[in-house]
């Protein structure tokens, strides 16, 4: 099934014109179920909120997408499906042209969704009581789900760049709380929520170090297609035969064409061994079936969407600039991180003196904003706030205007604790 033309073409001419995107229109999410909306209450104890908190974006998802899974429901028979032709080929041919990783197709597999592709990765591979890795501060499903599951958190915290708003990873730290029952270490690349890409020689040191320990990497790639400011996405089992060998990678369009209801993930395996476990068991529980409308999308997605992509990615940047310079001019006290993938801004508050739980209040029942909490993100988040930035830019200019009127206000300065 093939997409719509991005491009209209000129009259009597080959050359096209290049449809120019709307991100500025704000579109009313309500009745549509949404979790961003829905909510609010329940996580957040009001309804009356701005939402920055879910990881969408709150821009039209692409017509291209919308137009080809429109084509498919027009039949009248919504019955079982095989993939379409050329699926996996698009996939792989997407991953080889934005990352340079060529994959074979025997390699991949669909996925119901990241966060369950970690749940199942948990059951194959590891029993309970063993030991999973990972490193704050870090997306919080991450400790969720192995500890869901009866498995050990064993925390790896990340390393503050000193004079920098960045982080490291701490392989000193790694050495020292690795044990003998460590079998998985859980890798957020890029990672949120500081939205780094990771370098080529912490990647390879990192496959190095749990290659040599038969410790499986469970790469979230979900953010790779996002990177800005001309950073690059390395894909973790690219780097080197021992990544390759030790890894799972889940990748998905979901995040960068703002399809998220649209299940779409993917795994990666090179590791013939890894893929023979886990391709089986997702085969003999049809967890590797994806549903009628994922595979459309994607395609739709991955043939025709790169114009899109490229603008989107262009206005997120300068949603990103919008928010360093407000804070630069007004509110000193907040130091943005520039993220160099993703729409997510981690927001660094301690400039503020305030303990975590005054922090979320100010942003909850002053600012009536709905952003995430950083303490949830484990180790390392504490006085810092998440903050999506895929939205219409005045919207995010106007909690960017309520936390400024929040924060100079004389409740507030009178709130501060002094640093310990």
């Amino acid at each position: 099934m093939h997409s719509p033309r991005l491009f209209v073409p000129l009259r009597r001419e080959k050359k096209r014109i290049k449809v120019r995107y709307d991100f500025d229109e704000i579109i009313d999410r309500r009745g549509t179920n949404d979790v961003k909306h829905c909510l609010l209450e329940e996580y957040f104890g009001r309804p009356d909120l701005l939402p920055l908190w879910v990881a969408d974006m709150d821009f039209a998802t692409p017509p291209f997408i919308l137009d080809a899974m429109r084509r498919r429901l027009e039949h009248p028979i919504l019955g079982y499906t095989v993939l379409p032709e050329g699926y996996w080929e698009t996939v792989a041919g997407w991953v080889e042209s934005h990352h340079g990783w060529h994959v074979e197709t025997e390699w991949m597999r669909y996925i119901p969704g990241i966060v369950k592709g970690i749940g199942m990765v948990v059951n194959v591979f590891t029993q309970p009581g063993d030991g999973v890795i990972i490193q704050p501060p870090v997306y919080h499903p991450f400790r969720i789900t192995p500890e869901g599951n009866g498995r050990r958190i064993v925390w790896n915290p990340l390393k503050p760049v000193e004079g920098e708003t960045a982080y490291a990873m701490d392989f000193e730290g790694l050495e020292r709380v690795c044990d003998e029952g460590c079998r998985l270490l859980i890798l957020s690349n890029p990672q949120n929520p500081g939205g780094i890409c990771w370098d080529r020689e912490s990647l390879r040191r990192l496959a190095h170090f749990c290659h040599e320990r038969g410790i499986l990497v469970v790469s979230d790639e979900i953010h790779c297609d996002m990177a800005l400011f001309g950073h690059r996405h390395i894909p973790f089992a690219s780097v080197s035969p021992e990544a390759a060998a030790c890894s799972i990678t889940f990748q998905a369009p979901s995040k960068t064409f703002n399809m998220a209801g649209v299940v779409s993930s993917y795994c990666i395996i090179p590791n013939p061994e890894l893929r023979q476990r886990f391709f089986g068991w997702l085969d003999a529980n049809e967890m590797d079936a994806p549903h009628l409308l994922a595979p459309i999308a994607t395609m739709a997605a991955y043939r025709e969407g790169e114009e899109w992509r490229r603008q989107m990615l262009a206005y997120i940047e300068e949603n990103v600039r919008m928010v360093e310079t407000f804070c630069r001019e007004r509110l000193p006290q907040l130091r943005p991180l520039r993220p160099q993938a993703s729409f997510l801004v981690w927001l660094d508050c301690r400039g503020l003196g305030l303990s975590q739980e005054r922090l979320v209040d100010l942003f909850v029942n002053r600012a009536r904003l709905a952003l995430n909490d950083g303490s949830m993100f484990g180790p390392g988040g504490e006085g810092f706030m998440r903050m999506n930035v895929g939205c219409p830019r005045s919207v995010l200019r106007e909690a960017m205007e309520r936390i400024q009127f929040i924060v100079h206000s004389p409740s507030t300065s009178e709130a501060a604790e002094p640093s310990a």
